[in-house]
């Protein structure tokens, strides 16, 4: 949780702070997830003391509910107050959880050795107002008041009055601050301060020990209930089902302890190096000292070593340069240079003062591969962040605490098990009333009212929803698709979109050089080809192909971007480490390359790259400043995308047909990479280390074109068009090229042929002209080579409303969340590229899907993609490096047919977990009906009846019921989502009332029959009451009938047990096979082997107990004999309920077009905002506007979509900006009555 806890003054005070959050993670969804309400309350004697009185008095019960119930908790033993004078905070997510938290404020206490020296350097260091320190250190008692939440220290401000995230340096430092405040390092006393403040730079996970985990498994309601139960049943002599029970929940509680260990020994063993590492930390006297980098605060400088040093900490770069391998972000293995933080003396913020802060920031758990000084100094790094709040941490922080994507199921769950409550507790009305009219014992009745609780509400149900999800995941595991996430699998079953990276995820990973087109005068020359086998010959743009790159050389081994390294080969060049005498110009990344055994013979020597300006996302170009061995002129080279390119180039360099050249190629679906180059002034004038990138980046001459191939990946067209049958949206999310991503959108059937493509453009806000968006349509010409844009109006009568598609970059997806924020969801319906988008772009965009209620789901190959593979609903990494943990899903299958295997098992998943909740349900239904009949004659089953019935027919069937696979193809129509629908409430109302109804009239006709007799259960079965047919059974039952008298009378034996008994039986029996549903989302229920076998098992062993006649049998069961009529009888009533049941669940329950029929005459319609956008524009006729004017105007929402639609993160990106130090200003709003505190975190 990032953010900032605001504190409660006299009235209500709510105050809304800036989240900031880890490097790649969209901060509007940590903003989302991490928000919280803060409440103070302070600790009250009295009402502790009445609290154990009522402990003792209820045994423990009061105990267990608080533990269940935190809030519960504090409202009983504590009195509400301002932030200020409490002790204990409760906490309240904001989301649709509510998830209650209780913390304890906790105190630090800064006991420092009163020696003259440390008391001048700690006066010093609390005198400065500016210091984070001055404003949490108490005085004179040099005290800390802080909380922790979910591994994050909360500090409070004394002047803030808040509690503040426990952090030194804040964003609000400039480059200068950071530089020289910080950059000669810190005392060993600032140093203690701020470790006892922040904590120690340790990521320490906790490997619970074994009896705490079952302490705390059994006190889950669901184990509490289950012990009651047993309870009961001991009581009442139901030994072996309650022992059976026990085995059962012992080794549920066994696998779910083991399963939860395993995964804290993972998690620690993915931590454990990074606690026990030893760095060497600079101190302000100038001396060295080698100390464990759990002693490292924000604010120590430490030296930066190359030979694969971990990273310990996150850290901004000072001094030096050095090569970092990122992949346990990124999820690629692609060394990435890290630049020194330039110490520019500017008053604005260090991160918004450079062009991309991150090429300066070393992150936790990186690996160091190379470091270089400048000069004959050494690389030195700045302590950002430490332990949980790095960037390690965070992802840490996620896997331990992950948001609970599927609390609305459990909700549900929770819901239905109140009405089984409800049904229970009539039910126990009923029996004290029958049981008091028969004369039963008072200590009797209280056990049979109990009993029914039990029966009504079975202690298996909640258990029932994980079942499919436990059996889909070992389903996915063998396809090769792992899950640290089991919970989304059910999620993954309600993907109604799904967006996909391009590069590596459509497309293959490996680029092929195609061709290059360089320039002629006023023109371009013709394509030289690759694939000829010549060689290129020595130019500017062989210069530029040979050292504009961020290649390094790693054990002799070329390492770095896959399309640097197809460039630079082409070259048949070779890299050097730069092995002369750095001068001082030169940068610490110098190398040299020269040409190798296999190239062109030239007259150069060699080139040495001096500076290097590393690739940025954001400026989506590198360029090197190189100078040829034995020349004195300095050369820039650039590369990046085309557009970029041209704008730093002088026009004149610019051939007229560049634009015509450059859509004919990425029409066609190639990697287009742009060149330029310039040449500086005399390389003695000319210091490099001072050469501003913004000068040496203008005033360029135009090179030309290289032209890579990105082939589709086989599976890519097979799948897209299997989700699009499925009518699962799927969108495209790159930071490639508009129209290369257009043309592979169009290509992979992403965007039909015949539909059009709409291009919204939007410039940002000047001085005096507001921002604009326009509209225009991309259509192809006659010339194949061309692309028309009509920018003032679009046809609309050419085409149909539906068949248009909305097409977009980074650059104008920021603009419309600035300023045309109303028109986003419009547009969002009918998007389906966004191209040049950044990391953090793509985790909000998923977010603003999400906003309009749809699930998403998002598959990259991690690089760049981790941000939103946590931020979707459901991420697929197909990446298998480090940073996939930190994605839900990774597959091992290299391509996207990994997708609709998992929504497909996730579709099987979420039917399983419904069926199984549904039977497990009317399960409990019809045992509780069957029991309330016999009540009514002071009668109920037998402990080996009820034995038989839950352990040999229900939970064999709950077991076995959802082996069934998934179908292997997607239905256009998804399963239904929650619990508490009328397709399954009616179901499960329908078959009690059949159940009922069955039971009922079995206790009615049983009764009428001539031979019943409720003093002789042996009379129905005597040669007088037998047919002609019923004969032959006489003589197996004399000598029952001889020693009737000499038999002690048993309570459960009677006619309407027998009866009501072998009717339960079979009732569960039909309804596991009328609940097995299989198409269309899981195989027939014949293709689940195991659970046929389990039918065909069951329905014998009952039709054995029905027809045959085993005294031995009879006895264990507490079963009589009946005329073999009344049991044929008996059957046929069976078969006619099942098929009852059968047909109420095809013709009604499953049948599709009924509901359809039935939501159009009653008029309902989807309540999610994506389906009432839609509705919105069907009705508008100007949709998509016909001009680029006036852009409000096209915006007409109702206002039930509007209400709950808000751009959370621009206007928390205002509320920044006008704070100081990452605080956020307060605004108070008074509560009415002024007696509720409540305040936000």
């Amino acid at each position: 949780m990032d953010g900032i806890l605001c504190c409660s003054r006299e009235h209500e005070a709510r105050q809304e702070g800036e989240l900031k959050c880890a490097e790649g993670q969209n901060s509007a969804s940590r903003q989302r997830d991490e928000t919280k309400d803060i409440f103070g309350y302070k600790s009250s004697r009295c009402r502790s003391v009445l609290f154990i009185i009522g402990s003792v008095l209820t045994c423990g019960f009061l105990l267990l509910l608080f533990y269940w119930r935190p809030e519960w908790d504090v409202w009983a033993k504590c009195i509400q107050c301002t932030l200020q004078e409490a002790d204990i905070v409760l906490l309240r997510t904001t989301d649709e959880f509510k998830i209650w938290t209780k913390k304890k404020v906790m105190w630090i206490h800064l006991s420092l050795v009163s020696d003259p020296a440390r008391a001048e350097q700690q006066h010093s260091l609390l005198s400065d107002e500016t210091s984070l320190l001055h404003r949490i250190i108490m005085k004179p008692d040099l005290k800390v008041r802080y909380i922790e939440i979910k591994k994050i220290r909360y500090i409070w401000d004394l002047n803030e009055k808040q509690f503040v995230r426990a952090e030194v340096l804040e964003d609000s430092h400039s480059c200068a601050d950071i530089c020289y405040t910080f950059g000669s390092g810190l005392t060993t006393t600032e140093e203690t301060i701020r470790r006892l403040i922040f904590g120690p730079n340790t990521i320490e996970i906790q490997i619970a020990p074994i009896w705490k985990l079952l302490c705390k498994e059994v006190l889950n309601p669901f184990y509490t209930f289950q012990i009651f139960s047993v309870c009961l049943w001991l009581s009442e002599d139901y030994t072996e089902y309650s022992v059976a029970l026990i085995i059962m929940s012992l080794t549920s509680i066994a696998f779910s302890v083991y399963d939860v260990r395993q995964q804290s020994i993972k998690l620690y063993k993915l931590v454990e190096t990074h606690n026990n590492m030893m760095v060497t930390v600079c101190r302000k006297d100038g001396a060295y000292e080698k100390v464990p980098s759990s002693e490292l605060a924000p604010g120590d400088v430490f030296l930066v070593m190359g030979n694969k040093q971990i990273l310990s900490c996150d850290a901004v770069l000072i001094h030096g340069g050095c090569i970092v391998n990122e992949s346990m972000l990124t999820g690629e293995s692609i060394p990435v240079t890290k630049t020194p933080l330039p110490s520019l003396a500017i008053p604005c913020c260090w991160k918004s003062s450079t062009e991309d802060y991150k090429r300066h920031i070393l992150f936790c758990g990186t690996q160091v591969i190379q470091s270089k000084a400048t000069g004959q100094g050494e690389v030195k790094a700045v302590v950002y962040r430490t332990g949980f709040t790095t960037t390690k941490g965070e992802l840490v922080r996620s896997i331990m605490f992950p948001k609970p994507m599927d609390f609305k199921l459990y909700q549900d769950a929770f819901r239905f098990l109140v009405c089984l409550t409800v049904i229970a507790a009539f039910g126990m009305i009923y029996s004290v009333s029958i049981l008091v009219l028969n004369g039963v014992s008072a200590g009797k009745i209280v056990r049979k009212v109990l009993d029914v609780i039990t029966i009504a509400v079975s202690p298996a149900l909640p258990a029932a929803v994980t079942i499919g999800i436990i059996y889909a995941q070992k389903r996915l595991k063998k396809k090769g698709i792992f899950c640290i996430s089991p919970q989304r699998i059910n999620i993954c079953g309600q993907l109604t979109l799904i967006c996909f990276d391009k590069t590596g995820t459509l497309t293959e990973d490996g680029l092929d050089l195609w061709g290059l087109v360089s320039t002629k005068g006023k023109g371009l020359q013709n394509i030289f080809k690759f694939s000829s086998g010549d060689m290129l010959p020595w130019g500017p743009f062989f210069g530029a192909m040979a050292s504009c790159h961020s290649l390094v050389l790693l054990d002799n081994t070329l390492q770095g971007d896959p399309l640097d390294l197809k460039m630079f080969e082409a070259t048949r060049w070779e890299l050097k480490e730069n092995t002369m005498l750095k001068q001082q110009n030169e940068e610490a990344h110098s190398f040299i390359v020269k040409p190798g055994p296999r190239a062109n013979k030239v007259s150069k020597e060699g080139i040495i790259v001096l500076k290097q300006y590393p690739f940025s996302p954001a400026l989506q170009r590198m360029s090197v400043v190189t100078q040829v061995i034995g020349k004195e002129k300095l050369t820039v080279y650039l590369k990046g995308a085309p557009e970029m390119v041209i704008r730093l180039c002088k026009p004149e360099t610019v051939p007229r047909s560049f634009s015509t050249e450059l859509q004919r190629y990425t029409k066609q679906g190639f990697r287009v990479i742009g060149f330029a180059f310039k040449s500086l002034w005399n390389g003695r004038d000319i210091t490099v280390a001072n050469l501003k990138r913004e000068d040496v980046e203008s005033d360029l001459v135009f090179l030309g074109l290289l032209i890579l191939e990105n082939k589709l990946k086989p599976q890519t067209i097979p799948v897209l068009s299997e989700l699009s049958n499925a009518r699962i949206r799927t969108v495209m999310i790159t930071g490639d090229n508009l129209q290369t991503a257009v043309t592979v959108a169009r290509n992979a059937g992403m965007i039909p042929l015949t539909h059009k493509i709409i291009l919204i453009e939007a410039s940002k806000a000047k001085e005096s002209v507001p921002a604009v968006i326009s509209w225009k349509l991309m259509e192809n010409g006659k010339n194949n080579d061309q692309i028309c844009t009509d920018e003032t109006k679009i046809p609309i009568d050419g085409f149909e409303k539906k068949n248009f598609h909305f097409v977009m970059t980074g650059k104008s997806y920021d603009i419309l969340i600035q300023h045309f924020y109303h028109l986003l969801p419009k547009l969002l319906i009918s998007a389906t590229v966004f191209a040049r988008m950044s990391p953090n772009q793509k985790g909000s965009l998923i977010e603003e899907f999400q906003k309009l209620d749809y699930y998403v789901g998002m598959c990259g190959d991690g690089a760049n993609d981790c941000g939103a593979l946590k931020t979707a609903h459901a991420g697929i990494s197909l990446s298998e490096q480090e940073a996939s943990v930190a994605s839900p899903f990774t597959s091992k299958i290299p391509n996207i047919d990994c997708v609709p295997h998992l929504i497909k098992e996730g579709r099987a998943a979420l039917v399983s977990s419904f069926c199984i909740f549904k039977y497990m349900a009317l399960y409990s239904l019809i045992q509780y009906v069957g029991v309330l009949c016999l009540y009514w004659e002071a009668n109920t089953f037998g402990n080996y009846q009820f034995l038989f019935e839950d352990l040999a027919i229900t939970t064999v069937i709950g077991i076995t019921m959802s082996f069934n696979h998934a179908h292997p193809q997607l239905d256009p129509n998804r399963p239904p989502g929650q619990l508490i629908s009328p397709p399954l409430l009616l179901s499960v109302i329908l078959n009690v009332i059949l159940s009922l109804a069955l039971h009922v009239f079995g206790f009615i006709m049983v009764q009428q029959q001539p031979w019943y007799t409720q003093t002789d259960i042996y009379r129905a079965c005597k040669p007088t009451n037998l047919t002609n047919d019923d004969i032959t059974t006489s003589n197996k039952t004399a000598d029952a009938t001889a020693i009737s008298l000499a038999r002690n009378k048993d309570s459960y034996r009677s006619y309407e047990n027998t009866t009501i008994f072998l009717l339960s039986l079979f009732n569960c029996i039909t309804t596991a096979i009328v609940f097995s549903k299989g198409k269309p989302y899981r195989k027939p229920i014949y293709t689940n082997y195991i659970f046929m076998i389990v039918l065909l098992a069951q329905v014998g062993t009952c039709l054995y107990f029905l027809f045959g006649e085993q005294d031995t049998l009879y006895d264990a069961l507490d079963l009589v004999c009946t005329p073999r009529s009344w049991r044929v009888y008996l059957l046929i009533l069976i078969l006619v309920h099942f098929f009852v049941t059968m047909a109420v669940e095809e013709i009604i329950i499953e049948n599709r077009c009924l509901w359809v029929f039935l939501k159009k005459c009653c008029k309902v319609k989807s309540t999610r905002h994506y389906k009432k956008m839609q509705r919105i524009i069907a009705k508008e006729p100007n949709w998509p506007p016909e001009s680029d004017t006036e852009c409000a105007a096209f915006c007409i929402m109702g206002e039930e979509t509007l209400e709950a639609y808000s751009n959370q993160s621009y206007e928390h990106d205002k509320i920044s900006t006008k704070a100081s130090n990452g605080f956020a200003s307060s605004t108070s709003r008074q509560n009415e009555d002024g007696s509720h505190k409540k305040d936000d975190i």
